[in-house]
């Protein structure tokens, strides 16, 4: 685990280039999705988390998830094709646990339509998302705050 800022950042890993969601492999072939610690400190406190439906099948583009804070309420983004195959229920039910600990609470497992490595294939991770994610938290001087709100 590093930081940038205060911004956690796990190097493990992998990240759209916002750098807004972190994607985890799982050994069944699916893939995880969470929150960066930079989006849970640019959302506030989150107060709402809706997850697409179990079977649900979602193209580039359209959302995941939702999220709804105090001061924001927009997409999980999607940047590439899966189908939901789990939402966390512990996130459903207490979403102030994305503020606490975003590498711990998952929002969603998807499984991509073409191929674990093909989804991996459009994110970063390792160093080359270190330095983006750094870069980032620097150019729009984003500190983060874990912890409830």
């Amino acid at each position: 685990m590093m930081d940038c800022n205060g911004c956690e950042f796990r190097p493990e890993l992998y990240y759209d280039d916002q750098y807004q969601i972190w994607v985890r492999r799982e050994e069944d072939g699916s893939l995880t999705l969470g929150m960066t610690d930079i989006s849970q400190t640019i959302a506030g406190k989150i107060l709402h988390v809706r997850v697409r439906r179990p079977g649900t099948e979602r193209l580039v583009g359209k959302p995941v998830a939702t999220i709804e804070s105090g001061k924001w309420a927009g997409p999980v983004p999607n940047v590439f094709d899966c189908v939901i195959e789990e939402a966390n229920t512990s996130v459903l039910e207490d979403p102030n646990l994305l503020n606490i600990e975003p590498y711990e609470a998952w929002i969603a497992r998807v499984r991509p339509l073409e191929g674990v490595d093909a989804a991996l294939g459009v994110l970063v991770t390792g160093d080359a998302a270190r330095v983006g994610y750094c870069e980032r938290t620097q150019r729009e001087d984003i500190h983060c705050e874990r912890g409830a709100r």
